[in-house]
C-alpha cells in the first residue's frame, strides 16, 4: 500500500515549478487525497481524525490562553478566573481548551481499545503502535502539568501527592527519589517556582506530541492502515481513495464527536472537573479526598491497590509500559478479535476492568474499594502477560475471508465501479 503511484498532476506552470523543487502537494495529495484506504473501514477508524483536531484545537487554545496566563502563586488563580471574566471570549477559549483536554482522552481511549480489539499493533505495525504509546504517554504528562495551572486546591494537592510518589525510589537507591522530587518543585515544597516549570512545559509538550503524531502518521503510510478484518490487501479491490470516501466519513462522524464536544463546551463545561479546584490553592489546608483528573483514575487506582509504595508506583507506570510488549505479547495466528471467538471475551472483561478501575480510582483508599481495585489490577496484568500468550496459542479462529473485498461484497462479489462508494461491511 505504501508503493502506490503517484497521481498527482501539477495545475499550472506554477504549481509544475514548485513540485520540481519542494513537491510538498504531491506529497499531501498522495497521502491524503489519493491514498489508498481498507474498503471496509468503519466509524472507529475515524478517531485518527477526530485525534488530529482535537490537538490542533489544543495548541491553538493553549496559546491564546498562554497569552493572559500568570504563572506565578500569587497571580495564576486569578488569571485564569480573569480570562473567563474580562477576556474577549476568554470563556469559550478556556472552556474549548479544559474540555478539549477530556475529549482527547475519549478519543484517545477509544483509538487505543480500536487498535487492541483489531490487532492494529500486529506486524508490520509495532512500531506504528510503540508510536502511539509514546503519544499517550507524552499526553499523560503534558496533562498532569496543565492540571497544576489553575492553582485549585486540588491542582496543589494533586501535585503535590504525585510527585512525591518519585520520593519512593529512595528505596532502591538512597537520596534519588528525594533528588528528582526537588528538583520537580524547585525546592522542599510545592511553590509557585514548581508552578512556572509545569507551566513551561505544559507549553512544550504538545509540540512534542505534534512531532510524535507525524512519525505515527508517516509509520501508518508506511506499513498500511489495517481493517477490522485484519486481513492485508492484495488486490487494488480491496481498496478505494481516501478521498472522498474515508474523508466523508472522517468529516461525519467529527461533525458528531463535535456535537457532544459542544454540548460540553457551552453547557457544561464545569461538569468533568472536581468542585474543589475552584478554591484557590492553599498549603494549609488538606481536601478531604485528592482525586486526579478522570482520565488518570484507572492507573490512580492500581497506584493504590499495591499495599507498598514503591510497588504501587512501579506498577501505575508498568500498566502503561507493558503496551509497549502487546505486539510481541499476543500470539495469536489472526489479527482481529472479530474472528476469534474466545479471546473476544477476555477483551470485553478487559474493557470492563478498565472501567471498574477508573471507578475505583474515584473512591477513598479503604474497605471493599481497594479489594476490588486489587481484583482488577491483577486482571489487568493478567490480560496481557497471561490471557494473551496463552489464549493465543489453544484458540482456533473462525474461517477468514480470502480478501477485504470477499468480507465486504460476499464470495464472487466484483470490484466497486469507479466513482461508486464502497458497499458497507456485512455485520
Amino acid at each position: 500500500m505504501a508503493q502506490h503511484e503517484s497521481t498527482y498532476v501539477p495545475k499550472s506552470a506554477i504549481a509544475k515549478w514548485w513540485d520540481q523543487r519542494l513537491p510538498i502537494m504531491r506529497l499531501m495529495h498522495d497521502s491524503f487525497v489519493d491514498y489508498p484506504t481498507p474498503r471496509n473501514l468503519n466509524f472507529l477508524w475515524t478517531f485518527g481524525g477526530i485525534l488530529t483536531f482535537v490537538l490542533v484545537a489544543q495548541i491553538v487554545t493553549g496559546i491564546v490562553l498562554a497569552m493572559h496566563y500568570q504563572p506565578s502563586a500569587e497571580d495564576a488563580f486569578n488569571s485564569v478566573e480573569n480570562i473567563r471574566r474580562n477576556v474577549n471570549y476568554g470563556y469559550m477559549i478556556r472552556n474549548f481548551h479544559a474540555v478539549g483536554a477530556s475529549m482527547f482522552f475519549i478519543a484517545v481511549y477509544i483509538h487505543i481499545f480500536r487498535g487492541l480489539y483489531y490487532g492494529s499493533y500486529k506486524a508490520p505495525r509495532e512500531i506504528l503502535w510503540i508510536l502511539g504509546v509514546l503519544i499517550f504517554l507524552v499526553m499523560m504528562a503534558t496533562a498532569f502539568m496543565g492540571y497544576a495551572l489553575p492553582w485549585g486546591q486540588m491542582s496543589f494537592w494533586g501535585v503535590t501527592v504525585i510527585t512525591n510518589l518519585f520520593s519512593s525510589l529512595d528505596g532502591i537507591f538512597p537520596g534519588l527519589g528525594t533528588a528528582i522530587v526537588e528538583w520537580l518543585w524547585g525546592g522542599y515544597a510545592v511553590t509557585g517556582v514548581t508552578l512556572n516549570r509545569f507551566f513551561s512545559l505544559h507549553y512544550l509538550l504538545p509540540f512534542v506530541i505534534l512531532g510524535l503524531v507525524i512519525l505515527h502518521v508517516w509509520a501508518l503510510h508506511v506499513a498500511g492502515q489495517n481493517n477490522p478484518t485484519g486481513l492485508d490487501v492484495k488486490t487494488k479491490s480491496d481498496t478505494v481513495p481516501m478521498s472522498p470516501y474515508a474523508i466523508s466519513k472522517d468529516f461525519l462522524w467529527m461533525f458528531v464527536f463535535l456535537i457532544m464536544f459542544a454540548w460540553f463546551v457551552f453547557f457544561l463545561p464545569d461538569y468533568l472537573g472536581h468542585a474543589d479546584n475552584y478554591i484557590e490553592a492553599n498549603p494549609l489546608v488538606t481536601p478531604p479526598h485528592i482525586v486526579p483528573e478522570w482520565y488518570f483514575l484507572p492507573f490512580y487506582a492500581i497506584l493504590r491497590a499495591i499495599p507498598d509504595k514503591l510497588g504501587g508506583v512501579v506498577a501505575m507506570f508498568a500498566a502503561i509500559a507493558i503496551l509497549v510488549f502487546v505486539p510481541w505479547l499476543d500470539t495469536s495466528r489472526v489479527r482481529s478479535s472479530k474472528y476469534r471467538p474466545i479471546y473476544k471475551w477476555f477483551f470485553w472483561l478487559f474493557a470492563f476492568s478498565c472501567l471498574a478501575l477508573g471507578y475505583l480510582g474515584s473512591k477513598p483508599a479503604e474497605g471493599v474499594y481497594v479489594f476490588w481495585a486489587r481484583i482488577f489490577t491483577f486482571y489487568y496484568f493478567a490480560h496481557f502477560l497471561i490471557v494473551m500468550p496463552i489464549v493465543g496459542i489453544l484458540e482456533t479462529p473462525k474461517k477468514l475471508p480470502r480478501s477485504i473485498t470477499e468480507a465486504v461484497l460476499g464470495e464472487g462479489g466484483a470490484a466497486t465501479p469507479k466513482g461508486a462508494a464502497a458497499a458497507p461491511e456485512r455485520r
